[in-house]
């Protein structure tokens, strides 16, 4: 019989501490940039956290995390992937001795993973570097910060090892290039930012990674660690030479990231680009060893694939997460975002032909408003069709990827418990299986109710995607 997915195949759902927790200030953890950051990516930010900040409270899963992993539970997660809040732990970022009750709840939270048979995936650093870091230091364009979270990632791997395998350094590491503050913690604002300072940070910050995996692979025989990047395919808009070497370079400004966790160095493409910049990296003694660090698998996100073109007058692509011009051949969101399910095949092989590493597909799905209606029985739901097409189609185009011979650990679908968006800051663009009565106002109960996706993706997993094969038929 013909098998879309192979035995073991890991599916489950993706979530961020700074997004989902809420109690930004309670059992001691620190401020994070986040908790300044009420508007979303490119959103100017605060001196204190105000009130309109809906990551302060998130969804509640600080408080309510049994409930949630239950539902992920009854779904058949077989794995879930969160992240820690490095504040939670390290309440400045650079004090010696942890938090015990910031370790306790993660403690806490993978048992309660574990009871269910549920694996954790953790990121160890996801948009939420100490606030102290940031103001005190300018984030990662100080040296000082491989430092400081090397006793981060220390302090949690000695406390997790018996209850972590999958470990992730740094989410969508690549984003730091239009996003310096939430990816990098850099106070700069970006248009102020030298390149100098933007690529002296990324090297700290790969300094920083390699150095997590040589730690974990001492301390860990067992775990696997891997970097992630934000994926997005770059297509040239026309078939014209010069289209082509421009969505090239963008892949390369992309790519390059990936590179030097897999295979341990700088990549020579990347010596042109910054001599172009007047970048000169400062390595210091041993960095150039450490790199050799290299992670076991390559995670990434995928929302779409961006255009390049070489024509100036070419219209901007409105909703691609990393610019470029406009798709005429893709339909979009309600977000403005791209929808190209094809393109996650595309960027599977592209990556396993680059790296020959297991590859895992970390987040992926469909923002759009929802509204809970009443069900067929009785019960409040969302009949989100949409979300169920949007995945499906990705979903195929992932076991078309398995057939071209792609190695694909699993998948965890973004925000499988509706949480705040990390581009807008909005709960009202909403990712779940689960609906969360939240609103951006701050009004609702936080109930959780089960959309039909719930019941689709529950479907999905328990029959290893071969529910797929018969829909066909």
């Amino acid at each position: 019989m013909k098998t879309l997915f192979p035995e073991g195949f890991l599916w489950g759902g993706a979530v961020a501490a700074n997004q989902c927790e809420g109690a930004y200030l309670e059992d001691g953890k620190g401020l994070s940039i986040q908790d300044i950051m009420p508007h979303g990516i490119m959103g100017a930010w605060t001196k204190e956290p105000t009130e309109d900040n809906m990551k302060l409270v998130g969804v509640d899963f600080y408080h309510r995390y049994k409930e949630d992993i239950r539902l992920f539970a009854e779904m058949g997660f077989k794995i879930f992937r969160t992240s820690i809040a490095w504040s939670r732990i390290f309440p400045n970022g650079d004090e010696l001795t942890p938090n015990e009750i910031g370790l306790q709840f993660y403690d806490d939270l993978f048992d309660e993973c574990h009871k269910y048979g549920i694996e954790p995936m953790v990121t160890i650093s996801h948009y939420e570097t100490p606030l102290h870091l940031a103001k005190e230091y300018n984030g990662w364009t100080n040296r000082k910060l491989i430092r400081f979270y090397e006793n981060y990632v220390r302090t949690i791997f000695a406390r997790y090892r018996g209850k972590v395998k999958y470990w992730l350094t740094f989410n969508e590491i690549n984003s730091i290039l239009m996003a310096p503050l939430m990816s990098g913690g850099i106070m700069t604002p970006r248009e102020e930012l030298s390149a100098q300072n933007l690529y002296q940070a990324i090297h700290h910050e790969l300094v920083a990674s390699a150095l997590a995996v040589k730690i974990a692979h001492e301390m860990m025989p067992g775990a696997m660690v891997g970097c992630m990047i934000l994926g997005s395919p770059t297509y040239p808009l026309t078939a014209h030479p010069d289209d082509v070497i421009k969505a090239m370079k963008k892949d390369q400004e992309n790519y390059y990231f990936a590179d030097v966790q897999v295979r341990g160095y700088y990549p020579r493409y990347l010596d042109s680009y910054l001599k172009e910049q007047g970048v000169k990296i400062q390595m210091e003694p041993g960095d150039e060893e450490i790199l050799k660090n290299t992670v076991d698998f390559v995670a990434f996100s995928y929302y779409g694939s961006s255009c390049e073109s070489a024509d100036l007058n070419a219209e901007v692509g409105k909703g691609n997460i990393l610019g470029g011009v406009k798709n005429p051949f893709l339909p979009v969101s309600q977000w403005g975002w791209p929808i190209d399910a094809q393109g996650l095949r595309y960027l599977l092989n592209q990556m396993y032909d680059r790296y020959q590493k297991p590859l895992f597909v970390v987040e992926n799905g469909l923002g759009a408003e929802d509204h809970l209606v009443m069900g067929p029985d009785g019960e409040l739901t969302v009949e989100d069709d949409y979300r169920i097409q949007y995945m499906e189609a990705h979903i195929r185009e992932m076991a078309k990827a398995l057939e071209d011979g792609v190695e694909l650990l699993g998948y965890t679908s973004w925000g499988c418990i509706d949480l705040v968006s990390a581009s807008t800051a909005q709960l009202k663009k909403r990712y779940g299986f689960i609906y969360v009565d939240r609103n951006d106002d701050g009004t609702g109960t936080l109930s959780r109710y089960k959309k039909k996706s719930f019941y689709w993706y529950k479907h999905i997993i328990e029959t290893n995607g071969q529910c797929l094969l018969e829909k066909e038929g």
